[in-house]
C-alpha cells in the first residue's frame, strides 16, 4: 500500500535523512547533488520559498522523493527542484522498478499544492523527472539544458588510454616547472574539511579578484559548503586534493566520487603560480585517482570551458522540463 505527503516542515525535512540515504543508495540515477548532505545543507542555507517535498512510502520504507519548494511571485508560485543553481544534477529518486509508479503518485500529490508552473532542471539523460505524466498536466517538450563535458577513462594512471598525447606532455610540462620552482606535493584532504575550505576559498578568490569575484565568494555559498563538505566526507563522497610548492598552498581541487563516476566539481589556484599550471597538475592527478578506484567516467560538470576539451571530454547534455496546469 503506497502512501504520499507533502513534506512543507524543514524540521521533518532534515529528520528524513535516514530514509532518505536508504532511497538515495537504491536510486539509479542518483549522484552526489541529489543525497541529503547536498541538499538539506542547501535548503538549510538558502530557503528561498515554502517546502513543497513529496515522499512517496510503501510501508514504513520511502520509495520515492521529490525535493521542490514553492518559490512565490506575482505571477503565482512556481514550483521549483531544492538545490536548483549550485547542483549540477537533480531528479525525483526512486527505488528501481517503482519508477512509474512513484512518479505517478508525485504528479498526483503536487497537484494538491497551489502552483502554476512546475519546472525541473537539470535532469540526467533517461531520469525519471522527465517520465512525470498526468491528465490535469500540460507538459512542454523536454529540452537540453546544460553540457557537462565528460571524459570516458580507460587504461591505466599514466593516462595514455584517455587524456589526448598533447594534453599529457602540457601536463609533465607543468610537473617540470613546478619541480623547478620547489618541492612539490600533492596531498589529500580528506577527514579535514573546514581546514581544506580555507585553502580552497583562499585560492578560488585569488584567481577571481578583479574579476568580479568567483562563487565562493558569495557568504550564503561558503555557508552552504561549510554544512555540505562534512557531511559529504563522512559517507566517504569527497575527493579533495591539495597542491603545495616548497610548503605553500597554490592548488585546490574539490572533487566527489560515486558508483565509478568521478566529478570535478570547483578548484582554485595562486596567480603567482599560473606558469605552473596547479589547476591542471590537480586535474590530472584525480583522473588518475580516479582511475586506480575504478571509475568509468570523470564528468567536468556544467559549462563548456575549453580546458575541458582539452583532456578529452566530451558534451553530455542534462534536461528540463516545465508543466502547467492543463
Amino acid at each position: 500500500m503506497l502512501r504520499s505527503e507533502i513534506i512543507d516542515d524543514p524540521g521533518q525535512f532534515d529528520t528524513l535523512a535516514p530514509h532518505w540515504w536508504k532511497l538515495w543508495e537504491q536510486s539509479s540515477s542518483a549522484t552526489p547533488f541529489q543525497s541529503p548532505a547536498w541538499l538539506v545543507p542547501w535548503w538549510r542555507t538558502f530557503a528561498p520559498g515554502d517546502l513543497a517535498t513529496v515522499a512517496v512510502w510503501r510501508g514504513g520504507d520511502l520509495i520515492g522523493l521529490a525535493p521542490l519548494y514553492l518559490e512565490h511571485g506575482i505571477a503565482g508560485s512556481k514550483l521549483l527542484p531544492v538545490g536548483i543553481s549550485l547542483s549540477d544534477y537533480l531528479d525525483i529518486l526512486c527505488v528501481p522498478g517503482t519508477e512509474a509508479t512513484v512518479v505517478a503518485a508525485i504528479a498526483e500529490k503536487i497537484l494538491s499544492v497551489e502552483w502554476s508552473q512546475w519546472t525541473l532542471s537539470d535532469l540526467p539523460e533517461g531520469g525519471a523527472g522527465l517520465a512525470i505524466s498526468h491528465p490535469d498536466l500540460k507538459a512542454g517538450r523536454p529540452a537540453a539544458h546544460s553540457a557537462c563535458p565528460v571524459l570516458a577513462i580507460a587504461g591505466d594512471e599514466t593516462l595514455a588510454g584517455c587524456v589526448p598525447s598533447r594534453r599529457r606532455r602540457q601536463l609533465r610540462r607543468a610537473r617540470q616547472a613546478a619541480s623547478r620552482r620547489g618541492r612539490i606535493a600533492l596531498s589529500s584532504a580528506r577527514g579535514n574539511p573546514q581546514t581544506f575550505l580555507d585553502q580552497l576559498i583562499r585560492l578560488h578568490d585569488a584567481r577571481w579578484a578583479g574579476r568580479g569575484g568567483g562563487l565562493l565568494a558569495d557568504v550564503p555559498v561558503e555557508q552552504f559548503h561549510r554544512r555540505s563538505l562534512p557531511l559529504l566526507d563522512a559517507r566517504g563522497l569527497v575527493r579533495c586534493w591539495l597542491f603545495a610548492i616548497n610548503g605553500r598552498t597554490v592548488g585546490a581541487y574539490y572533487g566527489l566520487h560515486h558508483r565509478g563516476r568521478a566529478y570535478a566539481y570547483l578548484g582554485g589556484f595562486d596567480p603567482d603560480y599560473a606558469e605552473e599550471s596547479p589547476g591542471a597538475i590537480l586535474i590530472g592527478h584525480a583522473i588518475a585517482e580516479s582511475i586506480r578506484e575504478g571509475a568509468r567516467e570523470f564528468d567536468f560538470l556544467r559549462g563548456q570551458e575549453a580546458y575541458k576539451y582539452g583532456w578529452g571530454a566530451i558534451d553530455k547534455w542534462t534536461m528540463r522540463r516545465v508543466w502547467t496546469r492543463s
